[in-house]
């Protein structure tokens, strides 16, 4: 018997299976396996499938669940040549090694997918996938244009929607094929028929029902998307199920996950606008008949403040009666006391009257002009009395009355009248000239000698 050698930790089998899941799990991110489907079941009601993808030298199982593969397009069968996208893990119960796979596709399809991608990332630096560019879509169309195979179902789709949701409006299909390799001209050239189209569609929609990446490369084509771009119809993109995805979808100004739901996008609802219409008039019915009470309450305290005219007529005939009686009170006694004013006036009139007031002005003039005549006569005689009296004594003390006496005044000349008079003959000098002033003109004489004492009387 052969002895172990010793270890630190002894697994259990759930332990090591699990350990190992784990490091499977974590050292290989998600990878794509091409193979060939063998072995394929679909056990149970859960819908779950269960295969083995094989080549020339060896083989792997494969699960893919229900949540997955119900996006795969075509059936799965043993023989085909597919690629998938998986996760791989190890089924702990069996200690089988397994992959868990996402997404599976046709081994063709590869290549296809990557100059879709080559494509898409081409465009997109174009701006034809750019938002600002997407219009919006009307919100009542009048014409809608269908782009699409007369045979294909998803065109019945289309016009079943149509006839349920807005049965009035127009519809116009513009045939074309939607796979081979006739599809992409066609296709253009039913968008160009669309634009020359009298009246011009409102909404186009371009539809096809579901198929393979190599079904749908019409929809992938650069000369459509460019002529989508450059259609002035917004376009709405409804080419397949929900799951498939085409450069169709990313140009168009709105995308539909199937063509049915693209109908449904363009179209009013019928029953959905009846049932708002029903709405707005219950609500404009409720209004009108707020407003017909609100109208009528006011009519009704209109009528009540309204008197009858034949009524107001009386009141007012009523009312001038009493405001002309008023009127007449009113002029009577004005008048009696504007004739008692007028009579008092008269009076005070008379009184001053101008003829009257003149001849007393006229005798208090002749009285006053009287006394003045007197009173100057008696003042006149006083001051020429007084004038007299001056007279007298202005003669007395004058040296006139002196000079005709046959007096003189002696001066000395200084330019004056008189000159500076001598009153003393030590005053004069020999030799000098005096002026001798008489009663009546001067004398001009030379002192001849100095002064001598006077004479004793």
């Amino acid at each position: 018997m052969y002895e172990l050698a010793p270890a630190r930790h002894v697994f259990s089998v759930s332990e090591l299976t699990s350990a190992v899941r784990r490091l499977i799990e974590q050292g290989f991110p998600p990878i794509l396996v091409e193979g060939e489907v063998s072995n394929f079941r679909s056990p149970g009601r859960a819908g779950h499938w269960y295969f083995t993808l094989k080549d020339g030298q060896a083989q792997i199982r494969c699960a893919m669940f229900a949540n997955r593969n119900r996006f795969v397009r075509r059936p799965l069968r043993d023989g085909a040549l597919v690629v998938v996208r998986c996760r791989l893990s190890l089924y702990e119960a069996r200690g089988d090694f397994q992959a868990i796979v996402d997404a599976i596709e046709p081994a063709g399809e590869g290549e296809l997918r990557a100059a879709f991608e080559r494509l898409k990332i081409e465009l997109e630096r174009e701006g034809l996938f750019a938002a600002d560019r997407k219009r919006a879509l009307p919100r009542f169309p009048r014409h809608i244009g269908i782009v699409s195979s007369l045979s294909a179902a998803a065109l019945q789709d289309v016009l079943a929607v149509l006839r349920r949701r807005f049965p009035c409006l127009r519809a116009t299909c513009y045939a074309a094929a939607v796979q081979g390799a006739e599809a992409v001209p066609e296709i253009i050239g039913a968008i160009h028929r669309a634009e020359a189209s009298k009246p011009r569609p409102d909404v186009l929609l371009l539809t096809r029902g579901g198929g393979s990446l190599e079904d749908l490369m019409a929809f992938n084509s650069a000369a459509l998307a460019r002529r989508m771009a450059q259609c002035p119809i917004p376009i709405v993109s409804a080419v397949g199920h929900e799951t498939d995805v085409t450069i169709a979808d990313f140009v168009a100004d709105q995308r539909a996950p199937t063509p049915s739901a693209a109908a449904e996008m363009v179209t009013p609802d019928r029953a959905e606008l009846l049932l708002r219409v029903r709405r707005r008039a219950g609500t404009l019915a409720g209004r009108a008949l707020d407003r017909f009470q609100s109208e009528r309450r006011v009519l009704a305290a209109t009528r009540r403040r309204l008197v009858h005219p034949a009524r107001s007529l009386e009141q007012r005939m009523q009312r001038a009666d009493e405001l002309r009686a008023r009127l007449v009170r009113t002029i009577e006694r004005r008048t009696v006391v504007s004739g008692a004013r007028l009579d008092a006036a008269r009076r005070l009139l008379a009184r001053a009257n101008p003829d009257v007031l003149i001849e007393r002005a006229a005798d208090r003039v002749a009285r006053v002009r009287e006394e003045l005549d007197a009173a100057t006569q008696r003042r006149l005689g006083v001051s020429q009395a007084a004038v007299v009296g001056l007279g007298r004594a202005l003669r007395a003390v004058s040296p006139l009355d002196t000079l005709d006496r046959g007096y003189a005044i002696v001066s000395r000349p200084n330019g004056t009248r008189w000159g500076a008079v001598i009153t003393d003959a030590g005053q004069a000098r020999a030799g000098e000239t005096i002026q001798a002033h008489l009663a009546s003109g001067t004398i001009d004489a030379t002192v001849t000698a100095g002064p001598r004492p006077a004479d004793d009387p």
